[in-house]
């Protein structure tokens, strides 16, 4: 069945808001994407030892991990300011900021068609920052929205990064992670955070580094190679299955204006593609 790898990856993915928010009870951020890191280095250092190399490019990784560190380090802050479903409804607006980051740095010039996707798509995130008050402007927590949008904006620029870094997604990912681990470790010595974590904090960093950073990125890359159009048109429901699992395992009580929003955001996403 080739579908099964889209199914699996949009399952995962669909678990990891809820790891965040539960991880994020015993741990830092910054505590939570050390952990979460040297799994994924772990994992993405055992595919990569076959085939592994020190080449020139590999240097890329210096900035990219870079990058890396500091989206995670933005979206756990978000995460631990915000309830989970707001900051996951926020950090999905990442490819509208694709789109806008596409016409400085790509060139890109939006139609009426992707112009008004992102009016659609930023409306919607508007309703779940105030949580449907509009009138009132009463933003739910203002730096954490801030820091779930600007999550959003670093992620879109390491994906147009990312694009233009030819190396196999392996041993690019690797790298990437080597790199960011260091950056992170550094920054955990220097503020006194590298304390042997509580062992449910550890679990959730270990499910956090194997299943939103790690082999749920190679389940999805086989995806796309089985069936495209399958995967990507299946990946709009892990924004709404988060919701579900956030529910069930963090035991938020779900607002309308959040799924409103959702709908909003996907909507403006979807109109945008064409």
């Amino acid at each position: 069945m080739p579908k099964r790898h889209a199914l699996l990856a949009v399952l995962l993915w669909s678990t990891v808001a809820s790891a965040f928010k539960l991880s994020l009870r015993y741990l830092t951020p910054l505590q939570l994407l050390f952990y979460a890191s040297l799994t994924s280095l772990v994992v993405f250092g055992i595919l990569h030892s076959r085939e592994f190399s020190i080449r020139r490019q590999n240097l890329r990784s210096a900035y990219l991990g870079l990058l890396l560190v500091l989206y995670y380090t933005v979206l756990f802050s978000a995460y631990d300011m915000l309830p989970a479903q707001e900051a996951q409804a926020l950090n999905y607006t990442w490819p509208l900021m694709l789109v806008l980051l596409s016409v400085p740095l790509l060139g890109m010039r939006p139609g009426i068609r992707v112009v008004t996707g992102l009016f659609l798509g930023f409306f919607g995130a508007f309703i779940v920052a105030t949580r449907g008050n509009l009138r009132g402007l009463d933003f739910s927590n203002p730096a954490g929205v801030a820091l779930a949008l600007g999550s959003a904006v670093i992620w879109a620029s390491y994906w147009v990064l990312n694009l233009k870094d030819d190396r196999p997604l392996v041993e690019k990912t690797f790298w990437n992670f080597l790199f960011g681990s260091a950056y992170v470790f550094l920054a955990l010595a220097f503020s006194g955070g590298l304390t042997l974590p509580p062992l449910k904090g550890l679990i959730g960093a270990v499910y956090v580094g194997l299943f939103e950073m790690g082999v749920t990125f190679l389940i999805w890359y086989r995806a796309i190679e089985d069936e495209m159009e399958f995967a990507s048109n299946l990946a709009y429901l892990v924004p709404f299955l988060s919701l579900f699992f956030i529910s069930l395992a963090v035991g938020e009580r779900i607002e309308a204006s959040t799924v409103f929003g959702l709908c909003l955001i996907v909507g403006g996403i979807l109109l945008g593609k064409g």
